[in-house]
């Protein structure tokens, strides 16, 4: 893998955090992307970069390590937007739908709160890999179909025609 693509899949995948730490804030679709964004980072953005003609044909283990490196900077972007804005909710607003992160935020350091991100973020990226590894798979499926190289099985001009009369003689 060159620089430059590793730039790209590191910009596309801030871009994505930071855009689910904002949706996540919103009550009721919040789980359904934070859901989204453990699962389901990678293949947006291989998705969005294949689109784009940004990627070309991946082997099995680039397309692995591209996942990895998608969720976990997606999920390092989305807890840099996502839990200041909740301790901003909590201590401005009052806003407690989200009491265990802000009770984290106050209570807990520094320390805690990064060392339970950068976990949260390796398992997002574990995750990730496998979704990537899948929509590899699922990319090069649509491609083989797409081609037609699935050879037409016809069974009249094979080696029965020719032998056929020789088995039954008497």
């Amino acid at each position: 893998m060159n620089l430059t693509l590793l730039r790209q899949v590191g910009i596309l995948s801030s871009i994505l955090g930071a855009l689910f730490g904002i949706i996540t804030l919103i009550p009721i679709i919040g789980n359904i992307s934070f859901l989204a964004l453990m699962c389901l980072s990678s293949a947006i953005v291989i998705l969005i970069m294949v689109h784009c003609e940004l990627l070309d044909r991946l082997s099995v283990k680039e397309s692995v390590s591209l996942g990895a490196l998608i969720g976990f900077v997606s999920f390092i972007a989305f807890a840099i937007i996502y839990l200041p804005c909740v301790a901003i909710l909590a201590k401005v607003f009052k806003l407690y739908s989200l009491y265990g992160i802000s009770l984290m935020m106050s209570v807990g350091s520094f320390g805690v709160i990064i060392m339970l991100t950068v976990f949260v973020a390796i398992l997002s990226s574990v995750i990730n890999a496998f979704s990537a590894f899948l929509t590899f798979y699922g990319i090069d499926l649509y491609n083989n179909l797409k081609k037609n190289e699935l050879p037409s099985q016809n069974f009249s001009n094979q080696m029965f025609d020719n032998n056929i009369d020789d088995e039954f003689r008497l």
